[in-house]
């Protein structure tokens, strides 16, 4: 059974100027089966974390084992999916995908035959012959996916996948993802939106300026919300003094003025009433109530 150990680890980015420390003594584990999602603004390490597990980095202190071995270098267990593309674009789409196979010394006819199966798993059998550049956003990451499951690793990470994409293809690539974490395999994704989380992971890890300010599943952190969301209908004077106090998750204007979201421990003085929170809510709450990180955001 395979499983990542994430064990007291930091990673310092020194240069002439200045020091920098991205990840601070961080620890956490993931076993087969189960799916991450890595969740934090922008700059927090999210990213790094990835790299260190991918073997595409060293730690500066602190240790990383997959199945109990230290990782030193980039491993064909893991399958990588960046946000920086690794297609080749002088190959087609089923050249691009057979590659890893060809790296392998894989005959020809065999690894179109199995390329040719996972283009079928990630719904881009129609493009077989489509040269990378003729391919959507979307679609280029679903192909980064069959790239990296053709080498069946028994780890997948996913940095920031749904970046920059349409609706319809953050939807389909999420489900995607969450087709290939009912089989036998540990998936590490990282993201800042909380929606790619929600319909998906089965535990999460909320980072923050470098360190792991909370794991658990996604259940967990909505439970700490309960009884913190409110609706609140106000007038055009108290929106001002709301949007000042609290954290608003939703503004809609209507008839009587405004009805507005908002996370807080109470709202005395205002017309409103407890609403059941969801990840966002749960996330907001987090972040302001325990980290005071909301206006930072």
């Amino acid at each position: 059974m395979s499983k990542i150990a994430v064990n007291n680890v930091s990673k310092i980015f020194e240069s002439k100027e200045s020091t920098f420390k991205s990840i601070d003594s961080i620890s956490f584990k993931v076993n087969e089966g189960e799916f991450l999602c890595i969740l934090g603004p922008s700059g927090c390490g999210k990213s790094t974390i990835l790299r260190l597990i991918a073997g595409l980095d060293k730690t500066s202190s602190g240790q990383i084992l997959m199945d109990n071995e230290v990782i030193i270098g980039p491993d064909c267990k893991c399958g990588m999916v960046f946000q920086e593309y690794s297609l080749f674009p002088w190959r087609s789409v089923i050249e691009n995908v057979a590659f890893p196979l060809e790296m392998k010394g894989v005959a020809e006819e065999e690894r179109y035959e199995i390329a040719e199966d996972y283009l079928q798993i990630v719904g881009l059998q129609n493009f077989r012959d489509s040269m990378p550049h003729e391919l959507s956003g979307g679609m280029k990451r679903r192909l980064g996916i069959a790239q990296a499951l053709i080498n069946e690793p028994k780890i997948i990470i996913v940095d920031e996948p749904t970046t920059g994409l349409d609706p319809e293809e953050r939807i389909r690539f999420r489900n995607l993802l969450s087709t290939i974490s009912t089989q036998d395999v540990i998936i590490i994704l990282s993201t800042h939106i909380v929606g790619d989380i929600s319909s998906s992971c089965t535990d999460m890890a909320l980072l923050n300026q470098g360190g792991l300010a909370f794991t658990g599943s996604p259940d967990g952190l909505v439970a700490r919300a309960e009884g913190k969301v409110w609706l609140i209908q106000a007038t055009e004077a108290e929106y001002l003094e709301i949007n000042e106090k609290y954290p608003v998750i939703s503004n809609v204007p209507n008839s009587e003025g405004w009805e507005i979201q908002v996370v807080a421990d109470s709202i005395n003085g205002y017309n409103g009433q407890n609403i059941a929170p969801n990840l966002e809510h749960a996330y907001v709450y987090f972040m302001e109530s325990n980290l005071n990180q909301w206006t930072a955001i």
